[in-house]
């Protein structure tokens, strides 16, 4: 089960009602945060979330709005008693401005450790420091300057099936260690694995986040079957289109199709203009685009499961 919270759903500068684009997840009590943009720990202390959980900083590409709120969250961070590592991944050619914002920092009580990601092919590693079973890709998207979008994996075990240990006659002592995966043996000397006492498959839980970007078909096939898809809609006015795509951005309608040609279970839509007093008058128009579409306030909040 993964938790979501979109921190804020303003695109370019905070307002009075409305936090800067970042989005919050934690998966069994350790979290990661995509983007930091200006005044993000006071978004996460807003919405109820303990910043000391944060694990790994995934940064999408080196605009203010998405990196400079790094000094005062890495701060706060050490602030409310963190003491293990906090992992930044980042487009390579983002590497001088991050450094530049640790500087400000002074000695933190804990370690950063920098994990700089291609920006010019796709990437993947295992969150390890949460858990083996979760995984987190990257691909290059299109802005005005190196830029990617992230998809997160949690690969689900079979559910535990305790009429199949049952009939096996498995002590329940041994249930949890079946339940982790590993076999056990029992007093006649017989071997139950773990396959034997589980149920089917089951399809991994997918969170895919996507800002500030044209509306590149690579996205739809990072985005494919996600069960939540986070993505830019700067404007929902059609006229804005063109002078979008020439700043690197997409329209609510972009994200729209994008959804729907990625199969996503659910959308809400992100990074409004700051001239978009009130996005979700578009949301009966959007909704004729694809049906799972919301056009949320800050702090709205989920469970992948």
């Amino acid at each position: 089960m993964l938790d979501v919270c979109l921190l804020g759903t303003s695109g370019m500068m905070p307002l009075k009602n409305r936090f800067l684009t970042s989005l919050y997840t934690e998966y069994q009590g350790s979290g990661f945060l995509i983007d930091c943009g200006e005044g993000t720990q006071v978004a996460m202390s807003y919405h109820g979330l303990k910043m000391s959980r944060i694990t790994y900083i995934l940064i999408t590409h080196a605009h203010a709005d998405h990196i400079s709120g790094l000094p005062g969250l890495l701060l706060s961070i050490g602030n409310n008693g963190r003491t293990a590592p906090v992992t930044i991944v980042y487009p390579v050619s983002a590497e001088y401005c991050i450094k530049a914002l640790l500087t400000v920092c002074g000695e933190l009580p804990y370690e950063v450790v920098l994990h700089p990601a291609s920006d010019t092919e796709p990437e993947a590693f295992n969150a390890v420091d949460i858990s083996p079973d979760l995984r987190i890709r990257s691909i290059p998207v299109s802005h005005t300057v190196p830029c990617v979008g992230y998809s997160v994996l949690l690969n689900r075990r079979p559910v535990f099936i305790p009429e199949k240990a049952r009939a096996l006659r498995v002590p329940v002592e041994m249930w949890k260690a079946l339940h982790s995966g590993e076999p056990v043996t029992l007093e006649n000397g017989t071997v139950v694995t773990a396959e034997q006492v589980v149920g089917q498959p089951r399809k991994p839980l997918k969170l895919t986040y996507v800002t500030d970007s044209l509306p590149i078909k690579e996205i739809a096939v990072m985005a494919t079957d996600s069960d939540l898809f986070v993505c830019e809609g700067m404007y929902g006015d059609t006229s804005k289109k063109k002078s979008m795509n020439e700043k690197g951005h997409m329209l609510m309608q972009d994200a729209c199709r994008l959804a729907v040609a990625a199969g996503v279970k659910r959308l809400w839509l992100t990074h409004f203009s700051p001239a978009v007093k009130e996005p979700q008058i578009y949301a009966d128009e959007l909704r004729k685009l694809f049906r799972s579409v919301v056009v949320p306030e800050d702090g709205i909040k989920t469970q992948l499961k």
